[in-house]
């Protein structure tokens, strides 16, 4: 594929490969995941009549890997028609403005997205669980330095009646160890 092999070195465990039943590579696609995107880079086969085949076989390791990633958004600037057979489409301005800052950085060219999960959907339904949550966090706290609170005064009081209780027992001895003399 004429790629450069020393840049695409430090990247190997990007790639997921395909082999044949006699175990001969076939061809292999990297995957690269920044947050909740992932992008297919660099594929290449050796015997392209077996492209379409090992692409599907593909396909099925990248919905492993995204599920496994939080992946909301896959990204290519691959050009076979498969990826467009599979939803890929160009981005509108909005959701190009999603793309990673270091892949616009690293590749040029045209790009095609998948939204995987709708990110506004999850967003807000954390948003709303995580403000629940809070809420939650909140009235626990609350209860806590109430009950605090409670246990607080009750050893003030022991501690004031283990007070009074010990000065009188001193009194006591004072008075009974000591008896006026007359």
């Amino acid at each position: 594929m004429h790629l450069p092999q020393d840049e695409l070195e430090r990247r190997l465990t990007e790639f997921q490969i395909v082999e044949d039943a006699d175990g001969l590579f076939l061809g292999a696609v990297g995957i690269q995941v920044s947050r909740t995107h992932a992008l297919l880079h660099n594929e290449g086969f050796t015997d392209f009549s077996a492209a379409d085949l090992a692409r599907k076989l593909f396909w099925e390791r990248v919905m492993v890997l995204t599920a496994n990633h939080g992946v909301f958004r896959l990204w290519t600037q691959e050009r076979s028609p498969f990826w467009k057979d599979f939803g890929f489409t160009p981005p509108d301005a909005e959701t190009f403005a999603r793309l990673p800052a270091e892949w616009r950085n690293e590749f040029d060219g045209a790009w095609l997205t998948l939204q995987l999960k709708d990110e506004a959907a999850i967003n807000a339904a954390l948003g709303t669980g995580l403000a629940d949550l809070k809420d939650a966090g909140k009235r626990e706290a609350a209860r806590v330095m109430e009950q605090a609170q409670t246990m607080r005064t009750i050893v003030t009081v022991i501690g004031f009646a283990i007070g009074f209780l010990a000065f009188g027992f001193v009194i006591y001895l004072l008075i009974h160890r000591y008896p006026a003399t007359h």
